[in-house]
């Protein structure tokens, strides 16, 4: 069953939720549920909250899960309750979704130590005995996507669009775009513009600075721009769109999430959240608490104007990077 949050009567979802976690009995040592707690962004943002649910709800129709149900944050204020509602409620395991929840699931996993914590997209520095952290290589593919500007280029000059380089996750895709592009073809000009000097205040929200700084690419002659940093970025998929380039994705599914402001999106390169969740799950039923999960990346199937042979190059650059023969050599903090 799906459990929608209701933005104005919390109150009555949460009653909903309470009578779906009745049947079955969440309490029973033989009964095994899972509960997500979204970020703010909604279940269907063509990112890591929906995909986290498919591999939940995989997990269910397999038979591994007994019950699934989520809660979808409409406040960060919301967090903890929301978290609490689950563990209140009996359930073997709680997932949390996105970055912004990394405080509120780690403070959690803290007060409630019986239960189990999964954090997507979250780090922890204390090696929590009940929490696992689900992270994905963001050098590898920022790594990807700048061996894929260089395929497609006419110019030789590409450019990253990016949030303040003082987020890791950040540093790491666009310099594993830098490393990518270099990799393919040492004599292409790698533009890379961090949004360092921005205010706080529009961290992640910055469409116009990640429009305007689009812009300044283009001027400079670059055709491929790859983006990064939700709303930051989706102001550099709006100037590319405008422009007629191509632009490369990751966080979410951007052609799809964008709708027409996103059809010069080739391609978004992602995490490959449902798998990593489902085998998450099989092992936790098996009661096996794993340790940190760095799971495998991917990306949606490119537009049809991408040739055949850059597909099967994009495909080997992939296996290469998930067997180890290519290392990015950026390393998990900024030097």
């Amino acid at each position: 069953m799906r459990i929608k949050l209701a933005v104005l009567i919390l109150a009555i979802v949460l009653s909903d939720l309470t009578a779906c976690s009745q049947s079955p009995d969440c309490f029973q040592e033989d009964v095994f549920c899972v509960g997500l707690v979204t970020d703010t962004h909604s279940l269907d943002d063509f990112g890591v909250n929906q995909d986290t649910w498919a591999g939940l709800e995989q997990s269910h129709v397999e038979g591994v899960t007994d019950q699934v149900a989520y809660i979808e944050s409409v406040n960060p204020k919301d967090y903890e309750k929301n978290i609490a509602f689950f563990v209140n409620s009996g359930y073997d395991v709680i997932v949390t979704s996105g970055v912004g929840l990394r405080d509120a699931t780690l403070h959690s996993a803290d007060l409630y130590p019986d239960s189990v914590f999964v954090g997507i997209n979250q780090l922890d520095d204390e090696n929590r005995p009940n929490f696992i952290s689900v992270t994905f290589p963001e050098d590898q593919m920022g790594f990807l996507a700048g061996a894929l500007a260089v395929q497609l280029t006419r110019s030789k000059v590409v450019g990253a669009v990016c949030e303040t380089s003082g987020i890791a996750s950040m540093w790491r895709y666009c310099e594993g775009f830098r490393a990518g592009a270099k990799y393919m073809d040492t004599s292409v000009k790698v533009f890379v513009v961090y949004r360092d000097n921005g205010s706080s205040d529009k961290l992640f929200i910055d469409d116009a600075w990640g429009y305007a700084t689009a812009l300044e690419l283009i001027k400079s002659n670059a055709d491929v721009i790859f983006a990064v940093g939700g709303g930051t970025a989706v102001g550099a998929f709006r100037a590319g769109d405008e422009a007629k380039i191509q632009t490369i994705g990751a966080e979410r599914d951007q052609r799809a999430a964008l709708g027409g402001e996103g059809s010069n999106v080739v391609t978004s390169i992602l995490g490959q959240t449902s798998s990593t969740v489902q085998e998450l799950m099989r092992s936790l039923r098996d009661g096996k608490m794993t340790g940190e999960q760095i799971g495998q990346i991917g990306y949606i199937p490119f537009d049809k104007l991408v040739s055949k042979e850059t597909v099967q190059e994009m495909n080997h650059l992939l296996a290469w990077l998930e067997n180890g023969d290519i290392k990015t050599n950026i390393p998990a903090e900024k030097p």
